[in-house]
């Protein structure tokens, strides 16, 4: 684990002279995204061009993390030197975006680690923006969860991965299980105290051939905690591969039967328990894991016309995506919001590119691979 003088606070590196907010969206379209399926207010018609400013921003509040998870490319290699976002960089994005719709705060990296997290949450709750992000639920304590609990958090997802202990440190490196567990049933507990419907709260599995067996005991650990959503992640990779995060490790486009019937019975459980459970893209699970017809499914993507992703740096990538599937930012930065404003990146040459050369035959090498349907 890293410690807090090793880590620097991402800096904006210029004037804090206020930047020219993106052109806001019209009145009838503010705050009307569904949390959920942002994505959808994007038209059909796509240009390089995007014709209004973003629904939803991906903030990495932090690349710093206190797991050794073996699907995570920050295990394994320096993606950027580790920072928290500062505030300053932080309000000088959120500020050019007056009436985002959907703020997610977690990149590569655990945010629960931020001592603003709770302020940020508030600082976008104050403007009426939805917001969340996934943790991994080692540092949930009852003083951080209050904070969240009262600064209006709307989503928690706990990235737990197993219903095992010994799943648990097959996947994630450590040997925290139990402990989480405690973390999120406590949780639980105390939203019921304090009669609090917010966060809604969901459990996450990463979908592996080494732990899908353990789904329907996944479900099963939902229930008994009191956590009413559980979302099955689909497997981001390099191509080469890279811990359990490989090609053989994938269960997309490489559904067994027998795995088959692990899901099967994990819908079956769900029902029965009154668990929601669902997949990535919101689709249902086994969807989830074949790809679409199309003959091009990246040209369908509509991240680049509905989302901007900053990293704790600043850096602008595509989406949440691009660091699982393809190594070095060098080739998919977008821009910089610690020198250039929104505005100026949003419809600049890196995002009219992008944009671009994601409806051609020859897409962005991270898009290659991945389906329509994914995780929000």
């Amino acid at each position: 684990m890293q410690t807090r003088p090793e880590v620097s606070t991402s800096d904006t590196g210029r004037s804090a002279a206020p930047e020219v907010p993106l052109a806001p969206r019209p009145a009838s379209a503010a705050r009307r995204a569904d949390p959920r399926r942002y994505f959808e207010e994007v038209s059909s018609t796509r240009g390089a061009t995007a014709e209004a400013p973003p629904v939803c921003l991906y903030l990495e509040t932090t690349n710093r993390c206190n797991l050794l998870c073996t699907t995570c490319p920050r295990t394994y290699e320096d993606l950027e030197p580790p920072a928290d976002m500062s505030w300053e960089l932080f309000t000088r994005i959120v500020d050019q975006v007056p009436d985002i719709a959907r703020v997610v705060l977690h990149g590569v990296g655990e945010p629960m680690m931020v001592k603003d997290l709770p302020r940020m949450v508030k600082y976008l709750k104050d403007r009426g923006t939805y917001v969340l992000f996934n943790t991994n639920g080692t540092l949930l304590r009852p003083k951080k969860g209050r904070e969240l609990i009262e600064a209006g958090l709307d989503e928690l997802r706990i990235s737990l991965d197993a219903a095992d202990a010994a799943g648990f440190k097959l996947v994630r490196g450590r040997d925290w299980f139990e402990r989480i567990v405690a973390n999120v049933r406590d949780f639980v507990i105390l939203k019921r105290r304090l009669g609090a419907a917010h966060p809604r709260l969901s459990l996450w599995l990463t979908g592996l051939r080494e732990t899908l067996e353990q789904l329907p005991d996944f479900i099963r650990l939902a229930a008994d905690v009191g956590v009413p959503d559980v979302h099955l992640q689909r497997l981001v990779h390099f191509p080469e591969g890279q811990g359990l995060a490989r090609p053989e490790s994938s269960l997309f486009e490489r559904l067994a039967s027998e795995e088959g019937a692990y899901l099967q019975e994990a819908q079956r459980l769900a029902a029965e328990l009154g668990v929601s459970f669902d997949a990535s893209g919101a689709a249902e699970p086994e969807a989830s894991l074949q790809r679409q017809g199309e003959a091009q499914p990246w040209s369908l993507c509509r991240r680049p016309w509905s989302l901007m992703y900053f990293t704790a740096h600043g850096r602008a990538i595509p989406c949440c995506i691009a660091p699982f599937s393809m190594r070095g930012y060098e080739s998919f930065t977008l821009g910089d919001a610690s020198q250039q404003s929104l505005q100026e990146i949003w419809n600049g040459p890196g995002y009219r590119q992008f944009r671009t050369a994601l409806q051609s035959d020859a897409p962005p090498s991270a898009c290659a691979g991945c389906g329509l349907r994914w995780s929000l």
